[in-house]
């Protein structure tokens, strides 16, 4: 079972949080980015996302988080400490949602070597820029998500710590709490170490830190520096902690013509109006995909028995049907961002699918198994700048 470990927290000292704060690097534009940077001058995304081409800007963005710890902008907690985080908002379906959590280290172990678990296949990423940045910055910034099978979780954490800020992104309300006594922190500790994690997001941030972790230990021949764990937000794999969304697919390289022929071969087409705010509510509760093409929309229904030997997983469905085919795969989330795609011309067609269920992700935890790519969509997504793990 996977090490969960407090550590000395670098935060903002002063600073409103939301100022300060930003949503994870891998959904900003580089607007957002630029608006975050105007803000504040601490912003965090000064550090976490460096603009500009220039070859140094992973050295400029270490440069700035050195001087904000020497000025005081960011100190560190007086003794290793976990973070509890809150989230309260409304999901898509008008229910109400109190998510908490714990930011802490989490053990970095082998690709396959159990403990902390992928839930999906991964899709390749190229670039070496978290990489570059953790190498420079030797920080952990933006926190990976972390789903406990550790029952009870919940209920340890429901206590609060010592608030510490919080603050109001759209309908999002993220509040952070300090736990540093000894004995909560143990129990904290213990009561995720008992059971497997599973990466819920943040596979590829995991794995850079997989990287950097064997790098420092061939530079160093120890085993027990900070990289031997990354910063992680756990929180229990409860239904109730949990909003997932579904990543929509969508498909160029084919034409709708090719697209319609392949699907029809497992799938019902009926034609049906364009969708809108009531399809995806009326796509689980009658079971249905959608085809989305720039003019016409079908309904997609399971031909019986068509998926037998497949499981029961929207995006397990489309990788069956379309197999042996020149569609090429790209994910979307968001149905009104699906359908710009499509209309223009992003991607000749889309395909609606259905938010994966707890029990489902559950399951494929516990069985050893992987979903397809691009599978889930966890919300609300998780604020960088909250705590910063230093590595050195």
């Amino acid at each position: 079972m996977p090490r969960f470990l407090p550590f000395r927290a670098l935060r903002y000292a002063a600073d409103d949080l939301a100022e300060v704060t930003a949503p994870p690097y891998d959904v900003l534009s580089e607007a957002e980015v630029r608006a975050l940077a105007a803000r504040s001058p601490h912003n965090i995304v000064h550090v976490d996302v460096p603009l500009g081409d220039a070859d140094d800007r992973y050295d400029r963005a270490a440069a700035v988080l050195a001087d904000w710890r020497s000025a005081g902008v960011l100190v560190a907690d007086p003794a290793p400490s976990f973070t509890l985080y809150r989230m309260r908002f409304a999901d898509p379906t008008g229910v109400a949602r109190d998510i908490v959590g714990v930011l802490g280290g989490l053990e970095v172990v082998d690709a396959g070597a159990g403990g902390v678990l992928p839930h999906e296949r991964t899709t390749p990423k190229a670039s070496t820029d978290r990489l570059d940045l953790t190498r420079a910055t030797r920080a952990n910034l933006s926190p990976v998500w972390g789903l406990s099978l550790a029952a009870g979780l919940t209920g340890l954490l429901a206590e609060p710590g010592e608030r510490l800020g919080s603050v109001q992104v759209g309908a999002v309300e993220h509040t952070v709490e300090r736990v540093a006594d000894p004995e909560r922190v143990a129990a904290i500790a213990a009561a995720v170490g008992a059971a497997d994690v599973l990466i819920a997001d943040g596979h590829h941030r995991y794995a850079v830190s997989r990287t950097y972790r064997d790098e420092v230990r061939a530079a160093t021949g120890r085993r027990d520096s900070a990289a031997e764990e990354t910063l992680t937000f756990v929180n229990e794999l409860v239904g109730d902690q949990l909003s997932v969304a579904a990543i929509h697919r969508l498909y160029a390289g084919i034409t709708v013509a090719g697209l319609r022929t392949a699907l029809e071969r497992l799938f019902v087409l009926e034609p049906m109006p364009a969708p809108d705010a009531g399809t995806l509510a009326a796509m689980a509760a009658e079971e249905f995909l959608v085809l989305v093409a720039p003019e016409a929309t079908w309904r997609l229904t399971p031909r019986p028995g068509a998926f037998a030997d497949v499981r029961a997983l929207d995006g397990a469905w489309l990788e069956a049907a379309l197999d042996g085919t020149a569609a090429a795969v790209t994910y979307q989330h968001g149905l009104g961002e699906t359908v710009v795609a499509v209309t223009s011309g992003a991607a000749s067609a889309a395909v609606l699918i259905r938010p994966v269920s707890i029990a489902e992700i559950e399951r494929t935890a516990r069985e050893g198994l992987l979903m397809p790519p691009k599978s889930t969509f966890f919300t609300p997504k998780l604020l960088t700048g909250l705590v910063v793990r230093a590595l050195s």
